[in-house]
């Protein structure tokens, strides 16, 4: 029998590789239909019980493929209906998604990285650095993981990827990843379903931007002036608020939808009037809505929430000059699975490393 950790991973593959595969081992290139349907659309990983395959088939792919599923080790529930899953991959790192239901579809929020290398100065990941990209069934993996524990294997949800790590910093695996979602065959997840939130890796935007597969897009921005961006996103100083912005000028945006602009409020730091102004200046002539996230305190970040007054004198503004804005209310804040609260601990089975979590909700 082969090590099944070396074993070609169903639950990584897009249908075309799958296909590929099955044709080398000289089986069907149908039956990837049949495998897809199996594990995403039944949440099953027992090749056994994949009835309408042959005995034979069923007895010969275990030693042909396997399928993965992160191990839930944890779980809490908010009393706002939010549910944290904390998962175990297979070489024990871990990693939380969150379900956030009536937000106002059904949503799962979903880490592409064992931390993360942007380090933003109000974000507990970024403190922790990155530990590794996860591949593309490790992301597929939290989206079929929720959906089961959730029971919406046959229901619509929305997919943000907002959790730990920067979704564009993982982009090969990020893309294959959404492609294996929105397989007809398997959980069929359209793009319209999916947001892919940055801090503005330019480069990749501008992939992204030729992409068949197209995500909605989410810009973390998180200040109006270069000053302050290289104070809060260090990434900044290589790709500035300036070439972001262009980026976003040039992307191809959907009829009727927009980029979302997101925005962390910090109490005397980019909360200001003059803050409000440039910010709608900043996003002239730009289809945009701007997400204001009312910063959730955390112990380890020097920052500190504005007033409600404050928030809502902000978006007054932006309203009054016809920006789309809304007011990102915090769920989960009791179970810390609001934005920025969420910190993983590995053990020391997991190398010892500690690892954090922010997690836009």
């Amino acid at each position: 029998m082969p090590q099944t950790s070396l074993l070609p991973d169903i639950a990584g593959l897009e249908r075309q590789e799958l296909e590929s595969l099955l044709r080398e081992r000289e089986i069907e290139a149908y039956r990837a239909r049949q495998l897809f349907r199996w594990v995403f659309k039944r949440g099953v990983t027992d090749f056994a019980e994949m009835t309408d395959l042959s005995k034979s088939l069923r007895a010969r792919l275990p030693e042909l493929f396997r399928v993965s599923r992160p191990a839930v080790v944890g779980r809490e529930h908010s009393a706002d209906g939010t549910a944290k899953l904390l998962l175990e991959l297979d070489d024990h790192r871990r990693v939380e998604s969150v379900f956030i239901p009536d937000s106002p579809g059904q949503t799962f929020c979903i880490s592409t990285q064992v931390g993360c290398a942007m380090r933003c100065a109000f974000c507990l990941t970024g403190k922790m650095g990155l530990a590794r990209h996860l591949a593309a069934g490790e992301i597929v993996g939290q989206v079929r993981v929720l959906a089961e524990e959730i029971g919406l294997l046959d229901a619509r949800f929305n997919i943000v990827l907002m959790g730990m790590g920067e979704p564009l910093h993982n982009y090969d695996e990020t893309m294959k990843a959404l492609r294996i979602l929105g397989d007809q065959d398997g959980l069929a997840v359209s793009p319209r379903r999916v947001t892919i939130s940055t801090v503005g890796l330019v480069p990749a935007l501008e992939r992204l931007a030729q992409e068949p597969y197209m995500p909605n897009l989410a810009v973390s921005l998180h200040a109006t002036t270069e000053a302050q961006r290289d104070l809060l996103v260090p990434l900044n100083k290589k790709y500035n608020i300036a070439e972001v912005i262009e980026a976003c000028r040039r992307f191809p945006i959907k009829r009727r939808s927009r980029i979302t602009f997101e925005y962390v409020m910090l109490a005397g730091v980019n909360d200001s009037r003059e803050d409000a102004k440039r910010l709608v200046s900043l996003l002239n002539g730009i289809r945009s809505k701007v997400n204001l996230i009312p910063l959730n305190e955390a112990a380890g970040i020097p920052f500190s929430r504005p007033t409600d007054e404050r928030v809502d004198e902000f978006a007054q503004i932006l309203a009054d000059r016809h920006l789309t804005v809304s007011v990102r209310k915090s769920r989960g804040r009791d179970i810390r699975a609001a934005c920025g609260q969420l910190i993983v601990e590995e053990t020391e089975k997991s190398a010892g490393q500690k690892l954090a979590a922010a997690m836009p909700t």
